[in-house]
């Protein structure tokens, strides 16, 4: 973490995702950060960078995308409301759409694409945001050598949020050349490599599900886990200020979900936020990068996750038996009440290579908040779950 910096050549960067190493050489040649600030090094990630708020935010009449002709700051003169200075902190408003300049802009080479994603506590608060960038008609999409500046969009579903400059909801990672797996080498490396566990043990080849990415399963057991199967977002509830970590009662913002007795099942309303668990653990080793997919049409009407990506290392303990971690699932049905049961697939899970392993390993070591996890809310409630690592302890 002290040498110096890499030098970056992109035409000799391997396809795939940057590990940290080649993040903080990235930053260190320009290719993203601030001139007036510079990309701290806490904020550099196994294989992502947290993006930073800037100074002010733009309530807008609507949600919007630029395009070739028409940049984001001509776009945003048409449609804000108002302007929100962040400096002493700003509320933001259930269901009401914002725009924030980031710190941090892009210098990308040719070669070199991004791709935004949140963060796991943002999208736990569902709290949605995407990232906006000049002539480009897709969100959270950045193109091989873009050049100029990013904006995240933020809109907060269930609660009132406070934010602050500074503060990272979102993370970015580069990428180069077409580092996806297919499911052959899914199947080939969980044989050799698990990636899925149940009940602590490697899933058998023969169980998996996998069609484009691995599909995960629901586990609903609300009697093996104290106050139920999952969270469902209270409504009307106060602010949250999202600088304030381990400040607020769960209780306060959550209710607690149990399945129908008899059945075991849980019958999701339209446009609730339900928290709920994987059934399956999952492993990310150091030469692989995962992402959830936010959305599936063939699993049913509803949205299965807003922080998608999980970095090397996740699940991973190179010194222990693997035994993976839970991924924790952020749930919203979409039309119509959506009946969900244990074992159910809902969501899938995609895996990129690296383009090396990274110098540093997602975990307790640097700080992550959900290594091991049970059904834990977002890092700024004093309540997270625990019986998966109880159960890890006792094995």
């Amino acid at each position: 973490m002290g040498d110096a910096p890499l030098t970056l050549d992109p035409a000799e960067i391997p396809a795939g995702v940057f590990p940290a190493q080649l993040l903080r050489a990235a930053c260190a040649q320009g290719w993203l950060g601030s001139a007036a600030s510079p990309v701290p090094d806490g904020n550099v990630q196994p294989a992502s960078v947290d993006l930073r708020l800037g100074e002010v935010a733009y309530s807008l009449r609507c949600s919007f995308l630029p395009d070739d002709d028409v940049p984001v700051q001509a776009k945003l003169e048409a449609y804000a409301l108002d302007e929100l200075s962040l400096g002493d902190g700003a509320v933001l408003e259930v269901n009401r759409p914002y725009l924030v300049p980031l710190m941090e802009e892009l210098r990308l080479p040719a070669g070199v694409r991004g791709k935004a994603n949140p963060k796991s506590s943002t999208g736990r608060l569902d709290v949605f945001t995407r990232v906006v960038t000049d002539g480009n008609y897709r969100f959270d999409e950045i193109h091989a050598g873009y050049v100029g500046r990013m904006f995240l969009e933020i809109v907060p579903r269930s609660f009132p949020i406070r934010i602050h400059p500074g503060l990272c909801l979102n993370q970015l990672r580069l990428l180069s050349g077409s580092p996806r797996l297919g499911d052959d080498d899914i199947r080939r490396i969980h044989s050799q490599t698990p990636l899925l566990f149940s009940d602590g043990e490697a899933v058998p080849d023969e169980k998996l599900s996998v069609a484009d990415g691995l599909f995960l399963r629901l586990d609903l057991r609300h009697e093996a886990r104290q106050g139920g199967a999952g969270y469902q977002a209270r409504k009307n509830r106060p602010v949250l200020d999202l600088s304030r970590v381990g400040a607020y009662e769960a209780e306060d913002y959550w209710r607690p979900v149990f399945p129908e007795s008899g059945t075991g099942s849980v019958i999701l309303e339209p446009e609730e936020f339900y928290l709920l668990l994987s059934e399956e653990t999952v492993q990310v080793p150091p030469f692989l990068a995962a992402e959830m997919m936010a959305y599936d049409p063939t699993a049913g009407e509803l949205r299965t996750h807003y922080a998608g990506f999980f970095d090397p290392g996740f699940g991973f303990h190179p010194d222990e038996a693997a035994t993976g971690s839970a991924a924790v699932l952020e749930v919203r049905a979409h039309d119509v009440p959506f009946l969900i049961e244990h074992g159910q697939r809902v969501c899938k899970l995609s895996f990129e290579h690296m383009a090396a392993p990274p110098d540093v390993l997602y975990g307790r070591a640097i700080g992550s908040s959900y290594q091991d996890q049970d059904l834990t809310l977002s890092k700024h409630f004093r309540t997270h779950g625990s019986r998966r690592r109880a159960e890890a302890g006792a094995r």
